[in-house]
């Protein structure tokens, strides 16, 4: 579970990245140039969408890095990660494997103990 974890939690913070890059360069183009009409608008917060795309998939590729060593503590950056990508940029298509993975990667994290000791995490 560890493994799957760490893959899941890369995997996510990739497609997190490519998200993250889109919605940081929409809102520095809307800034920069301007609305065009009702086609493109700025965002209602920009801070939040700019820290999300720069964050989130951090915290996941983090995560899933640390997910074989530190479950516990990977496990729950995965899924700061998975509800701060969702409290950003919501739910769509762009945004459900990112969402997703993360947040799979998050239980499979929390949920894994090592199997020759009674505790899972400590």
């Amino acid at each position: 579970m560890r493994n799957a974890a760490l893959v899941l939690g890369i995997i996510a913070g990739l497609f997190g990245m490519i998200v993250g890059f889109f919605g940081w360069g929409y809102t520095e183009v809307i800034d920069r140039y301007g609305e065009v009409g009702d086609w493109a608008t700025q965002v209602e917060n920009v801070g939040l969408v700019r820290s999300t795309a720069l964050m989130a998939p951090l915290l996941a590729i983090a995560g899933g890095e640390m997910a074989r060593a530190r479950a516990l503590w990977g496990g729950v950056l995965l899924l700061i990660s998975a509800a701060w990508m969702y409290a950003g940029f919501g739910f769509n298509v762009f945004t459900m494997f990112p969402i997703a993975f993360a947040g799979l990667a998050g239980v499979l994290a929390v949920a894994a103990g090592k199997p020759d000791e009674e505790k899972a995490h400590f």
